[in-house]
């Protein structure tokens, strides 16, 4: 057994949570994924299940990610998002927009990024979050990074949703509160989903609760079926 599952992540289990589900039901040991979701996140994750799948993640790492995301405007949390808790409060200025779309455009092309605390960055060998965890802060590298497409969907204060189309290594949580900051404010992120990787789009993928040990044999896309990912 060797190919790709297009799942839909839901809320509150980890990327490895997922994996462990489908080496479960599959009874393959070789399972792996390509662009772990937070928790709190949803949407598109790809699952290679078998060691010739698996030897091909490297290749999807890659491809273009498209997000829909929700921020709350006028509170920042230690975690840049609703789990965790609340760092610093700021009042919103009145915006328009105009003024909102005008704050867009300067982060569209290629930007510097600093990744968060609370992400799986290795300094020193161990990961960031471990150490945010613990209350540490350190200096993080700016990534070079590119925000393909930005766009603004929905502006009900203090919630402020957009739709993004990023290159690898972006995270969404330090868009949104670079965003916030530009806005003259802080924020954090409510809701994030990942709507696409390269070609595999959520209204193709599979609702994890429904796969079960009989039917998840036939929903793996074989290596040979894999074509163009975007």
């Amino acid at each position: 057994m060797n190919g790709i599952l297009n799942i839909d992540k839901p809320a509150g289990i980890t990327s490895f949570d997922v994996v462990r589900k489908i080496r479960y039901l599959t009874g393959v040991k070789k399972v792996g994924h390509s662009g772990t979701l937070d928790p709190f996140a949803t949407g598109v994750l790809l699952v290679f299940v078998g060691r010739e799948a698996t030897k091909q993640i490297s290749e999807f790492t890659g491809l273009e990610k498209e997000y829909y995301a929700k921020i709350k405007l006028s509170e920042k949390t230690d975690t840049a998002d609703l789990t965790g808790k609340v760092i610093e409060e700021k009042s919103i200025p009145e915006l328009s927009i105009s003024q909102i779309e005008s704050v867009f455009q300067n982060f569209i092309g290629k930007i510097r990024q600093i990744p968060p605390m609370y992400s799986a960055i290795k300094k020193d060998g161990i990961r960031l979050y471990k150490l945010a965890r613990k209350g540490k802060t350190i200096e993080r590298e700016p990534r070079r990074v590119e925000i393909k497409e930005l766009e603004l969907l929905e502006y009900n204060k203090p919630f402020l949703k957009f739709s993004s189309v990023v290159s690898k290594g972006t995270y969404i949580r330090a868009l949104a509160e670079d965003i916030a900051e530009k806005l003259g404010t802080v924020g954090h992120l409510v809701e994030l989903r990942r709507m696409r990787i390269g070609n595999f789009r959520i209204k193709d993928a599979l609702k994890l609760m429904e796969l079960n040990k009989e039917n998840i044999g036939n929903l793996i896309i074989p290596i040979t079926n894999w074509v163009d990912t975007g």
